[in-house]
């Protein structure tokens, strides 16, 4: 069954985030991805099976092939989890992770190698994109010239905000600025690399850092559906927004709805449901290789245990 929310007797969770629930075990924590989907900064009533399924395991993924940054994982399988959480297994199979306790930077990581989104948008009306000039006459879905970092950070209604690498600076310090910079723009070009070998285009994404001992790592998730955006590289045209692997698809659908995108959110169809479940487990069955789809394996390890 799908998961929207979860509580675990007797461990005490210190948050809900849009999508994970955090708990604390003492000198770690343990992130549970459950399938919640947000669009426009609103969590939407319906859950996407799978989902958070997909995110964990997809980022840990992801997280084992950087080994030129630091992550917060400590570990992903249950039989490596705390005695205190094996009653739980059933619900935390394959949508947890336990993480080091890092102190996540005030700024959010966007890296754009692709014209869409916001940047598409606000290129439009300014040939730029956060400050950062851009040549003439770029389409829709067009890749830049050279992959850029937009920094974001959060304002008080919860809302992603863009802001300068100035800005970023400012918030964070100099040294760390160009440490994210450097390391947010290495990994989505790997990453990008390696997803082209499996027809996929990343056309953006986002990442989070946090310090951990004194040490910048890389926490929260990592090249997933729900921090890019995946397009299928043989439907990309440039001019028009091409289809995704992603939660674009889900926004998508919003757009054609009257929501002032405030909450509540609005309930979804079960076809859109059903089709964005299947994107993310397709992004995950190309990115990973995996032969058999990740709902099957999932449904068959969870019979065998």
């Amino acid at each position: 069954m799908p998961l929207h929310s979860l509580d675990l007797p007797g461990i005490h969770k210190l948050a809900s985030g849009k999508v994970r629930e955090i708990f604390n075990i003492g000198e770690h924590l343990l992130l549970v991805a459950t399938d919640r989907i947000s669009a426009f900064d609103c969590i939407l009533p319906d859950p996407i099976p799978y989902k958070g399924a997909v995110l964990t395991s997809l980022s840990a993924f992801w997280f084992s092939r950087f080994d030129f940054v630091p992550n917060h994982i400590i570990a992903t399988d249950l039989k490596d989890f705390p005695a205190e959480l094996q009653p739980f297994a059933d619900q935390l199979r394959h949508r947890s992770m336990i993480v080091k306790k890092a102190q996540p930077l005030p700024v959010e990581c966007v890296v754009r190698g692709y014209l869409a989104g916001s940047g598409w948008k606000e290129y439009q009306a300014s040939q730029s994109i956060c400050g950062i000039k851009l040549p003439a006459g770029l389409q829709q879905a067009e890749q830049l010239p050279e992959t850029i970092f937009t920094p974001a950070t959060k304002a008080m209604d919860g809302h992603d905000q863009n802001i300068s690498f100035d800005e970023c600076r400012r918030i964070i310090g100099d040294d760390l600025a160009e440490k994210v910079r450097e390391l947010s723009i290495r990994i989505y070009e790997e990453g990008r690399s390696a997803a082209a070998r499996d027809g996929i285009i990343i056309a953006d994404t986002k990442f989070e850092f946090g310090l951990y001992n004194n040490e910048l790592i890389l926490i929260d998730e990592c090249l997933t559906p729900d921090s890019s955006r995946f397009w299928p590289a043989n439907d990309h045209k440039l001019g028009i927004s091409p289809p995704s692997f992603d939660k674009q698809f889900v926004r998508d659908y919003l757009e054609t709805l009257d929501w002032d995108k405030n909450p509540p959110a609005p309930s979804l169809p079960e076809e859109i449901i059903r089709k964005t479940s299947e994107k993310y487990l397709e992004a995950y069955a190309r990115l990973t290789g995996e032969i058999k789809t990740i709902a099957v394996a999932f449904r068959d390890q969870s019979t065998n245990s």
